[in-house]
């Protein structure tokens, strides 16, 4: 009789496409670090505080406004116009510039003091991406943030006006592009601060270089040259002043005066190189 070998055991099927785990999208990545932001306490006891300081120090301000038209007399409504730096202070929106700048720093910084950045670059090589989305996260919070306390300044600081008729409503003309550029302030500095972050990745060290960079610099070039001036009104500080401002400056005072177009476009381009350059770090650089 012949003898037949046994057959050999069937070779172990490849994996589908359908079984290899895909590659995380964009979205999962925003709503990682979507978690990763709305999971930490101190993000929300310092948004907290920040606007109702601000928003308190248009009240401040509206109430010593009040106190001036006082002793200036009765006011008839509308011959004061809209008091654009009563409802948005510079003293309040100061802090607001250095918080949105620190806490945006510290979506990037944290990680890396952590050592979490690690794990998340294995679980996502694309480091680019991730960056990315920590933008979005980090544009998306403080733009809603930026809103609530520009508005809640408005409405407060006016409320307070009404007291003497200096009051004005939302459709007052002058009025849109002070709340907008308020609102916006603070996304523009959070996306600033993340750029810094991802530079420096220290924490202290980028605190420092923030609000340098955005509260000290500018007060140091004047306005009489024009290459100083350029330089004071690239400044986003500079630039929110200009836009808040609901008055044409008088050009007999300075020389070299800010456009509005221009500082818009320095809300535009502040952000978007701090970004970018964060990406190109990000990618370039050994965690």
């Amino acid at each position: 009789m012949t003898a037949y070998a046994p057959a050999p055991p069937p070779a172990p099927a490849l994996p589908t496409a359908s079984a290899v785990e895909s590659p995380a999208r964009f979205r999962d990545l925003v709503a990682s670090e979507w978690i990763k932001t709305r999971s930490l306490r101190s993000t929300w006891w310092a948004l907290a505080l920040t606007l109702v300081f601000v928003i308190g120090s248009a009240a401040a301000a509206a109430l010593a406004e009040v106190g001036n038209l006082e002793e200036s007399g009765p006011n008839p409504t509308g011959t004061r116009g809209f008091l654009s730096f009563v409802a948005y202070p510079p003293a309040g929106y100061w802090p607001l510039m250095v918080v949105a700048a620190a806490l945006g720093a510290l979506t990037v910084v944290s990680e890396y003091g952590s050592g979490l950045i690690r794990t998340t670059t294995v679980a996502v090589p694309a480091r680019g991406a991730v960056v990315v989305a920590k933008a979005v996260v980090t544009a998306a919070l403080w733009s809603v943030a930026g809103a609530v306390v520009s508005t809640g300044s408005f409405l407060v600081s006016q409320a307070v006006l009404d007291g003497r008729h200096a009051g004005v409503p939302f459709t007052h003309p002058g009025v849109a592009r002070p709340l907008v550029a308020s609102a916006l302030l603070a996304p523009v500095c959070a996306l600033v601060g993340l750029g810094i972050g991802a530079l420096i990745r220290h924490g202290v060290a980028t605190m420092v270089v923030g609000v340098f960079t955005l509260l000290m610099l500018p007060p140091v070039f004047s306005q009489s040259e024009r290459w100083s001036a350029a330089v004071h009104h690239a400044m986003p500080s500079s630039a929110w002043r200009r836009l808040v401002q609901s008055w044409e400056p008088d050009s007999s005072s300075l020389d070299h005066a800010a456009t509005v177009a221009g500082s818009w476009t320095v809300y535009v381009l502040w952000p978007l190189i701090a970004v970018v350059l964060a990406v190109v770090v990000v990618r370039r650089r050994d965690v």
